[in-house]
């Protein structure tokens, strides 16, 4: 569609008085880039586009000194960034659209963000889903008046978006915070995070989740395994844990209405140096999981502010749906054709008497997700800073044992998971004299093996449905772990069942 055929779907302006009022601005516009997106900025001669095309790509670059030299000469100025590849075109001196060609323009659109002056040179060229800025003069010598028109491709919604986390942050003592893009979890939840001097907080967008695998009772994936979808869960689950002695963020403020939430910035000093597990952080890790598992969790857990979260429980049926990924979308990505109707009975039948061992066990928080990316070590009191539970539930706490003994993101020696294993089951044994360590286990092989399969099919569906491929890199590693799984005899006949069907052979 032509760039003249198009109306904005939203105008906002926003003024500021000085050059700090344009960062927060680049910040905002920042924080809610995608790649494929286009920028076109409008304004006289000084009026401060390059000021705002600099500031954009330097916040995506995350250095505040990088070099953005105006490409009023070359046109055109590319830079590679952590999330995407930011292109500043400068068209004030472009004799005619034709000369796009010679630039690679079409290219450069379609691949990252673009932010480009001058954008009525290259007429029909210009992408009609945009947004457009128009930059004129304000109140006092520094001041400017931004118009933002939102041209389609999501910008009006994001917009709306951006400006609320800014309030947000605003109303909670954070105005005029620098915001930072942090990387997110194969889920719907994105992240940021907001510094002003040396206080941090991260912002949380949780949007509504949305089905993405109909079974044939029509029930939705997302409700058959119980994943969250309230605030309320995030904040009940960390303040319990928080009344229990664990380390977790504290909220510090929401808007419900847009789905956004402000925690406590734990940092980001992980259990992982360089891509390896630094020993004495995963043996203390194993040793308050352990404490964990002492606890008996509520049935409903109560945030500070009074909301009430009813914990569901990881029944069968959840277990079993998760697993069941495996076969229907990562057997198919490695063998190139859907499981066999006989094959798949097989798969559900053999997880279906394994999983019934834990009918009986579902009275521990299980954190789900306790492995490297969502331990952060703290300097001060408990070493163990938690994030990413909201999906918690009760359960078996050989499930959380299995998830940190077998990580998705980085290889653990052979020595060190037994390492783990020890310091875990001294602990349990102060907490209990009489802990079964062997049926514990011999548990946490059947869950690591559970895990690992709902992985590989978790991501490859993930990658299908969003198009994001970026968890993919860790397929080997994930298959890895979970054929070392396989080999626990109680796993036997699933590991028959593997090698029959040659999948242990495929590359």
């Amino acid at each position: 569609m032509s760039a003249a055929a198009m109306s904005p779907q939203l105008r906002r302006t926003v003024s500021v008085t000085d050059e700090a009022g344009t960062l927060r601005l680049a910040d905002d516009i920042a924080a809610i880039a995608r790649p494929g997106d286009v920028i076109a900025l409008h304004g006289d001669l000084g009026m401060g586009k390059s000021a705002l095309a600099r500031a954009v790509v330097r916040r995506l670059a995350g250095n505040p000194d990088l070099e953005v030299p105006s490409p009023t000469f070359t046109l055109l100025q590319s830079y590679e960034t952590a999330r995407f590849p930011v292109h500043h075109f400068d068209l004030y001196r472009l004799a005619d659209p034709d000369e796009l060609i010679e630039i690679g323009f079409s290219e450069a659109v379609g691949e990252g963000l673009s932010l480009i002056e001058w954008p009525e040179r290259a007429g029909e060229e210009l992408p009609g889903e945009r947004l457009d800025i128009v930059i004129s003069e304000g109140d006092g010598f520094n001041g400017r008046r931004f118009s933002l028109e939102a041209h389609s491709g999501g910008w009006a919604e994001r917009l709306e978006e951006t400006f609320a986390v800014r309030g947000l942050l605003d109303r909670a003592g954070f105005a005029g915070a620098e915001r930072r893009h942090l990387h997110g979890d194969a889920s719907t939840r994105s992240f940021e995070r907001a510094t002003i001097g040396s206080d941090a907080a991260v912002v949380m967008r949780w949007p509504a989740w949305r089905a993405f695998l109909k079974r044939a009772d029509d029930d939705r994936y997302e409700e058959i395994v119980h994943l969250a979808d309230s605030l309320s869960a995030f904040s009940a689950i960390a303040d319990t844990l928080r009344r229990h002695g664990f380390r977790s963020p504290r909220v510090l403020d929401r808007d419900a209405e847009r789905r956004l939430m402000l925690v406590e910035d734990l940092g980001s000093d992980g259990i992982v140096r360089d891509g390896v597990p630094i020993t004495e952080r995963y043996l203390v890790a194993a040793r308050r999981l352990a404490d964990l598992a002492a606890i008996t969790w509520p049935e409903v857990a109560v945030d500070d502010a009074g909301n009430r979260w009813p914990m569901p429980r990881y029944d069968r049926r959840a277990l079993a749906t998760e697993v069941g990924l495996f076969a229907l979308w990562y057997v198919p990505h490695l063998t190139g054709a859907p499981l066999g109707a006989d094959a798949l009975a097989e798969w559900n039948d053999l997880w279906d008497g394994l999983l019934a061992r834990f009918d009986e066990d579902q009275g521990r928080l299980v954190l789900r997700d306790y492995h490297s990316p969502n331990i952060l070590w703290q300097a001060s009191g408990d070493p163990i800073g938690l994030i990413d539970f909201q999906d918690g539930l009760l359960g078996s706490p050989a499930y959380d044992f299995g998830a940190l003994v077998t990580d998705a993101r980085v290889d653990i020696p052979d020595d060190l998971a037994v390492a783990m294993t020890a310091a875990y089951v001294e602990r349990r044994r102060v907490h209990d004299a009489g802990f079964d360590a062997a049926d514990f286990l011999e548990r946490a092989s059947i869950l690591g093996a559970q895990r690992n399969a709902k992985i590989l099919g978790r991501f490859v569906e993930y990658a299908a449905r969003t198009g994001r491929t970026h968890h993919l890199r860790f397929l080997p590693r994930v298959r890895r772990n979970l054929e070392k799984a396989l080999d626990d005899k109680v796993l036997a006949d699933v590991k028959l069942w593997y090698e029959r069907l040659g999948l242990a052979a495929r590359p």
